[in-house]
């Protein structure tokens, strides 16, 4: 018999972190712990507040239910839990962990081993002109060959200044550029934006419009001059026939998966799927989970084979994270199997 148990965490930002929904200065997070014959197995349920769809008034009770149901095996809760994506990738990763003879192992890999890392861009968080361009100095000095800056908080002019900048001092070949809007743009501008914006060489723009203009997103993606990633667009797609539907209509340059937000491994792979059988173009990002969410993510990341660099977060933006063994070097993330654990709630 299996014994299931959660807890709520709040991550505390090292620094306020800027972004076009508002300054973040903490992440409630939430994990929830089984224990069977003396094994005991962990996962991340992030719930992401004003983001994530499930951040509705009865989450806590939800996960309540699923400690009550727990032995009732985890494709019955899966299937229950389908409007509660964060609750799913937290009990993916707690049952791998409690198969797992180490339960922080759960995709054994070159890259569990330390033999091997995960390329990785090195995020841009919005601010003023000058803490924004101290933070590129300092990611291209830390070796990130791939750079993500958040736009659409401060003047756009301004932001095209810091691209201008970034471009004086390197090419495309020596960093890539990638933006994110946060669907900041409204959609009779976001043409013309994107115009400019594409004099940059930029690699990709993120959700320029907000979510839910379907036909106001697949007539940009039909004129951008630059590639267009969905991101929250997909939040809060659940069935088959919807997402297959959402990509068709759009069809998009790339999507960007978060598990905490697409329902997990489970959620993110079938829209890798359907995504492929379109030419689409994918990358998977985490969302502020701590270093047990990251840790899973990026062991389950590894296996997919991209080449592209990734969206991970590097586990440094709290002051209250736990230990762990993940670290980065030279714009990668990777694994040091030396290096110990230290989660304790």
């Amino acid at each position: 018999m299996i014994k299931a148990s959660f807890q709520k965490y709040i991550l505390e930002f090292k620094r306020p972190s800027g972004t076009s929904r508002g300054v973040l200065k903490t992440k409630e997070t939430y994990f929830l712990t089984l224990q069977e014959d003396g094994k005991q197995g962990v996962g991340e349920c992030g719930l992401f507040r004003g983001l994530s769809v499930d951040d509705k008034p009865d989450y806590e009770e939800k996960l309540h239910w699923v400690c009550d149901n727990i032995n009732r095996g985890l494709k019955f809760l899966l299937e229950e839990l389908a409007s509660f994506p964060s609750i799913q990738f937290g009990l993916e990763q707690a049952f791998l962990s409690l198969q797992s003879d180490d339960k922080f192992l759960l995709f054994p890999s070159d890259f569990t081993s330390g033999t091997a890392s995960i390329n990785i861009n090195g995020l841009i968080w919005m601010g003023d002109r000058d803490f924004m361009k101290s933070q590129i100095q300092q990611k291209i000095k830390d070796g990130f060959s791939c750079i993500k800056m958040k736009i659409g908080a401060i003047d756009f002019d301004e932001e095209i200044n810091l691209l201008k900048f970034i471009r004086s001092q390197f090419s495309a070949k020596d960093i890539e550029l990638r933006v994110d809007a946060n669907g900041a743009f409204a959609p009779s501008e976001a043409l013309e934006k994107l115009q400019r914006l594409s004099e940059f060489d930029l690699h990709s723009i993120e959700q320029p419009i907000k979510q839910g203009q379907w036909q106001e997103m697949a007539s940009l993606c039909k004129k951008t001059p630059l590639p267009i990633a969905l991101d929250e667009e997909l939040i809060g797609v659940f069935s088959v026939t919807k997402k297959q539907e959402l990509l068709q209509t759009i069809n998009p340059q790339y999507i960007i998966l978060k598990p905490s937000l697409v329902g997990g491994f489970g959620g993110s792979e079938e829209w890798i799927r359907l995504s492929e059988k379109q030419n689409v173009g994918w990358w998977i990002t985490s969302a502020l989970e701590s270093n047990i969410g990251l840790n899973a993510i990026a062991q389950w990341t590894y296996t997919l084979n991209s080449n592209m660099p990734q969206g991970l977060g590097t586990g440094g933006l709290f002051t209250n994270n736990f230990e762990s063994p993940l670290e980065v070097s030279k714009g990668n993330l990777q694994y040091n199997p030396a290096k110990k654990w230290d989660f304790n709630l």
